[in-house]
């Protein structure tokens, strides 16, 4: 147990430094006078890097063990806090997100295989819990060090050293969890490769994890600017808070729902993922705030994190029972790139249309009918692929009690329908 929790730590660690900066841009904005387009570049930078580590290092530890890839890592992410503390320009704070972004990319995998070798359980749970509630805090925590304590560009990034070196050095008395075996230099080569068994389950789980990032790529890169001016503020506290709100209700949701029927987390996802959006759309309206639009933003954003967490945790629970202890790996890297793509592409799509399009509340518009569209379309597959599952069972099986019940053991998704149908 105190191995499972200390891998979540350094999951929850990894996430928090991921969100940190989201509060700090409008403080390097101010200081180096950068363009909205260079806060979604520098985001989408970070997102680019961890899809590029995900290709190539996503599988590694299952051939050299999960502690090496990690010690590797949490070094990643020391050096990157040095970059952010000594950062003096633009290029810099790329370079930073960079080196961010392929030691996080090159530890998730890792990081969530190793969980399950330990507590398939838990460690499911906790793949699922964990970067919610590092986003969450992250971007709270970040907020508050920079409104209220010295040091506002270098504080965060102090204590996340520290933070990471602890972990590092607990990682060296973690026992391994996999064997090492040959082929850890042909892994490298970026590779998409799905097992047969869980071919299905992605293709369902795909467009919901996409949609759900793009909706957290929303909240990061243009949401500390549509809180400001809804609420008329330069607080930087302000500028962290639609994440955290977000984050915060996706963690909310993935221990309410943990226990749900996976199809059925999935749909709660799917719909509270479209009613947040359009709470928030609405709650924008012109963009010249006051309170009632600030608390629909922001109530928007909670019903919406409420669908991110119900999404990916459906999307993981749905995919990780179809594979081998040795393909947990791979599999999970290639979820997180789908995730990464979806956080990182529309963000940097956003970013541009804020500066050359019709500005920054007809931008959160568009992005978010762009999100409540993947989420539709992550609904007709989701009903078509229960519908497919519910006809697979009638010709398969004989209606009996112990029929039905044998046939939940033997297939998770055939579980999660059948609860769903009760």
């Amino acid at each position: 147990m105190a191995s499972v929790g200390l891998l979540a730590s350094i999951l929850v660690s990894l996430l928090a430094a991921s969100s940190a900066p989201t509060p700090l841009y409008a403080v390097y904005q101010r200081h180096w006078g950068f363009s909205p387009i260079t806060v979604t570049i520098v985001f989408g930078v970070y997102a680019v890097a961890v899809l590029v580590s995900l290709l190539a290092f996503g599988k590694i530890s299952d051939h050299v063990g999960r502690r090496p890839v990690l010690l590797t890592a949490l070094l990643g992410q020391a050096l990157a806090m040095v970059a952010f503390i000594t950062a003096d320009g633009v290029n810099a704070l790329m370079a930073a997100r960079v080196i961010q972004g392929l030691s996080t990319g090159a530890a998730v995998g890792a990081l969530g295989a190793a969980m399950l070798d330990i507590d398939p359980r838990r460690g499911g749970f906790l793949n699922s819990f964990a970067p919610a509630v590092g986003t969450a805090t992250g971007a709270l925590v970040s907020g508050l060090i920079v409104q209220y304590l010295p040091a506002p560009t270098h504080l965060v990034y102090f204590l996340l050293l520290g933070v990471f070196v602890l972990q590092a050095l607990a990682v060296l008395a973690l026992r391994e969890t996999v064997s090492r075996k040959p082929g850890a230099v042909a892994s490298l080569a970026p590779e998409i490769k799905l097992p047969t068994a869980a071919r299905a389950s992605v293709a369902i789980a795909a467009p919901v994890l996409f949609a759900v990032w793009a909706l957290t790529g929303l909240y990061a890169a243009l949401g500390p600017a549509i809180s400001r001016t809804l609420e008329h503020s330069d607080s930087v506290v302000w500028g962290g808070l639609p994440l955290f709100v977000l984050a915060g209700f996706a963690g909310l949701a993935i221990l309410v729902l943990r226990r749900t029927a996976t199809h059925v987390v999935m749909l709660i996802g799917i719909l509270t993922l479209v009613a947040g959006v359009t709470i928030s759309l609405v709650s924008i309206g012109s963009g010249s705030g006051g309170a009632p639009s600030v608390a629909g933003f922001f109530l928007g954003a909670a019903v919406s994190g409420f669908g991110f967490g119900s999404g990916f945790q459906g999307g993981i629970r749905m995919v990780i029972p179809q594979v081998a202890p040795h393909e947990r790996a791979g599999v999970l890297s290639l979820l997180y790139v789908v995730c990464y793509l979806g956080l990182g592409v529309p963000a940097v799509i956003g970013g541009i249309l804020v500066v050359h399009g019709g500005g920054l509340v007809q931008t959160a518009r568009e992005y978010g009918a762009a999100v409540v569209v993947l989420a539709l379309v992550a609904l007709t597959g989701l009903v078509l692929s229960g519908r497919r599952a519910e006809r697979i069972a009638v010709v398969r099986f004989v209606p009996t009690p112990r029929s039905e019940s044998a046939a939940a053991v033997h297939d998770p998704c055939m579980a999660d329908v059948a609860a769903h149908v009760e």
